[in-house]
């Protein structure tokens, strides 16, 4: 009974709220249709355009020069200066796992935490020559120091031109990854390993080239 009290109650309460009135209060303001047109409709024309009034070849022409430019002589890497006495130190490739390695059966390899050293499993056997490849002194001093087995790398220069002249494989360190990551400031350097390290050795070229 209490219930049927409450529940009539409530249907009371219920009849004697009036109903939401809604009320149309026209349009206020000025409206316009929703136009979005279509933006690959739109980079067509633009090509269409391009091409007919010869801008687009040209556009291309001028992106292939700057492309083959770029690759024939990068750009120098920053910070790097000429070396005028020698420092060596050592550089430790360790690195911490921030996960476990595991084989593809779920058998655990390696525990997240675990410290590991890529030299306790390869041994490298070819020096890394940092060089100004624009400096004769340095260029010549590493073709008459090191065989083919040492990878010469430049961090200014073009080593395309350099490979056609010298008949020798040249690289680049693009935007200074190796040198900022063994902390070369100062070339020649050289990079050899030192057991389970790295040894780092930044030295001046004496005299010039013959």
């Amino acid at each position: 009974m209490r219930a049927c009290f409450i529940i009539a109650g409530l249907l009371g309460f219920a009849a004697v709220v009036p109903p939401a009135a809604a009320k149309d209060y026209g349009q206020v303001g000025t409206v316009f249709p929703l136009l979005e047109p279509d933006m690959l409709r739109v980079i067509e024309l633009k090509l269409r355009t391009l091409q007919a009034n010869g801008q687009l070849d040209a556009m291309n022409q001028r992106l292939r020069t700057r492309t083959e430019a770029r690759v024939r002589r990068p750009d120098p890497v920053a910070g790097i200066e000429l070396a005028t006495r020698a420092r060596t130190w050592l550089f430790d490739p360790s690195i911490v796992l921030d996960h476990d390695i595991r084989d593809h059966k779920g058998n655990l390899i390696s525990a997240a935490g675990t410290r590991v050293n890529p030299l306790d499993y390869v041994v490298v056997t070819t020096p890394l020559v940092f060089i100004d490849g624009d400096d004769a002194a340095q260029l010549a001093w590493a073709l008459k120091r090191f065989d083919a087995k040492a990878r010469l790398i430049m961090v200014k220069g073009a080593p395309l031109e350099a490979m056609t002249r010298h008949q020798r494989r040249f690289y680049f360190d693009q935007a200074g990854r190796l040198t900022a990551k063994f902390g070369i400031t100062h070339v020649p350097a050289v990079v050899e390993q030192a057991g389970r390290a790295m040894r780092i050795t930044e030295m001046p070229v004496k005299g010039k080239p013959s």
